[in-house]
């Protein structure tokens, strides 16, 4: 199912939004339990993610150290590119004489402007420059990315957001009164954009901000031997759980399971039990309006200890039935 239409993505606008409220009122244990699995979960049992590369090491880390099997299958490759780098380079020279603030909505966005030569703002320069990020991701906000960003640290105003989706952002951003903000976003190659970038920069333009959406780097499909491993485990009915991490990385496993012969609802059949998880609401309505119902999402989304420590509860209690 194609997200592209101005009514639908309203339409997951509301969705999402709803589904962060009901997180401000249940607790973890009442959203793993809103569905049983059929049958038990063996000891050790395998958890997929389709998380990228450059995010996987964090999560295959948690997920092993819960007691669960991690199996790394990244439907996305997250990365720069020769083409991002060349969208990206006329923005910086002039960022304090143009922008108020920039926003990363990942971990590759602030990767991108973090190696240069120079400070991207000059020292005597008038006023604050708000440098926004979500949950873990402002660990990347160390003293060395400060530094190469503004040599007079008073200029610089972190911001992260209590709740860590691009709506929370932006509500932490204000009233823009007219200022500019600079987006550094993926280019989507291969995949169909979800709607999570386009809805963040209407939200902007709604706080009356003025977003200047740049490519920063490449989101592409990992191509069709990306699902091998998690269809082979499937085929086995040796696959207890499932995380997705970002709507595209849920549209990357459905081309390439089509690709392979199969679709979700064979994925169903043959693993009765499996549990879909998601790192946040945000992925949840993505994944929801493509087809695949979440049967889980943790309570806490800055970091991937929520959706796992959700997982961990759920899958040990399965054990035990």
């Amino acid at each position: 199912m194609r997200v592209s239409s101005l009514s639908q993505n309203t339409k997951y606008v509301h969705w999402a939004s709803s589904i962060v409220e009901v997180h401000r009122t249940l607790s973890p244990i009442t959203m793993w339990s809103m569905s049983t699995p059929v049958r038990p979960i063996p000891p050790n049992p395998t958890v997929a993610f389709t998380t990228p590369p450059n995010y996987a090491g964090r999560l295959s880390h948690l997920l092993a150290a819960n007691g669960l099997n991690p199996l790394s299958s990244p439907t996305l490759l997250v990365e720069p590119t020769p083409l991002s780098i060349s969208a990206l380079k006329p923005f910086l020279p002039s960022l304090d004489a143009v922008f108020s603030a920039v926003a990363f909505t990942s971990r590759t966005g602030i990767a991108a402007i973090s190696d240069r030569d120079r400070p991207l703002l000059s020292a005597s320069g008038d006023g604050a420059f708000t440098i926004a990020a979500l949950g873990m991701d402002s660990e990347l906000l160390c003293d060395e990315f400060l530094s190469k960003f503004c040599e007079n640290r008073n200029r610089i105003r972190i911001l992260v957001p209590p709740i860590a989706t691009p709506s929370g952002l932006v509500r932490s951003l204000g009233h823009g009164r007219g200022w500019r903000v600079l987006c550094p976003v993926p280019i989507v190659v291969d995949l169909e954009e979800p709607p999570v970038v386009p809805n963040f920069l209407r939200e902007l333009e709604s706080s009356r901000w003025v977003p200047v959406r740049v490519g920063a780097y490449e989101t592409r499909w990992a191509g069709l031997e990306c699902a091998k491993e998690v269809t082979e485990k499937i085929e086995k009915g040796d696959l207890a759980a499932i995380v997705f991490t970002s709507t595209a990385e849920v549209e990357g496993l459905l081309k390439s399971l089509r690709e392979l012969g199969m679709d979700w609802r064979e994925v169903k059949e043959r693993c009765p039990g499996l549990v879909a998880a998601a790192h946040g609401p945000v992925t949840a309505a993505g994944a929801a309006m493509l087809g695949v119902e979440v049967d889980l999402v943790g309570d806490k989304f800055d970091s991937f200890n929520g959706v796992v420590n959700a997982l961990r509860l759920r899958l040990n209690s399965s054990t035990c039935h």
